[in-house]
């Protein structure tokens, strides 16, 4: 993902974006390191959002938003888990996925399932861009494919045909 360039008008990134962006990182966290939620939830509301950490300013993010996807992922990942797996192909099982892949189709289907409030081409385009921040091949597209299977059974819309 490139940023805008530092000359001329500053693009100021939203801070659902930013909350979004930091939510699949700590569940990366939690997945990778085995952390708990609250300690996880602590320690980026406290040092990170909106912090300087080595070197790298973390953007300012809100930090509601952040713990809803974070808790709300948590506490449904036994229903969200089976619902990435019905998406992805039979030759793309969820454990064949990478940590960050994983938190980032949690947090996508957690606000697809969860958040009717915010619209699916929001939330299908900000885990996109997140994916293309970490990745440059075809996790992205990956990403894209799943959100959109997930968008069409969990709320009837979305932009591809219906498989089923």
């Amino acid at each position: 993902m490139t940023e805008p360039a530092s000359t001329g008008a500053v693009r100021h990134a939203n801070k659902r974006g930013a909350a979004r962006l930091a939510a699949v990182q700590a569940l990366y966290q939690m997945d990778v390191a085995g952390s708990g939620v609250f300690e996880t939830t602590a320690e980026y509301e406290t040092f990170r959002l909106g912090k300087e950490v080595d070197g790298a300013l973390y953007r300012e993010a809100d930090a509601q938003w952040f713990r809803a996807i974070l808790t709300g992922v948590v506490e449904n990942q036994k229903t969200i888990d089976p619902v990435i797996r019905q998406a992805l192909t039979e030759d793309w099982p969820l454990s064949r996925l990478d940590s960050t892949l994983r938190a980032i189709l949690r947090a996508g289907v957690y606000e697809l399932m969860k958040r009717e409030d915010v619209p699916v081409a929001v939330i299908v385009s900000e885990y996109v861009d997140i994916a293309k921040a970490f990745y440059e091949e075809d996790e992205p597209k990956l990403v894209n494919a799943v959100l959109d299977r997930v968008s069409r059974r969990v709320r009837g819309e979305g932009r591809g045909k219906d498989a089923s």
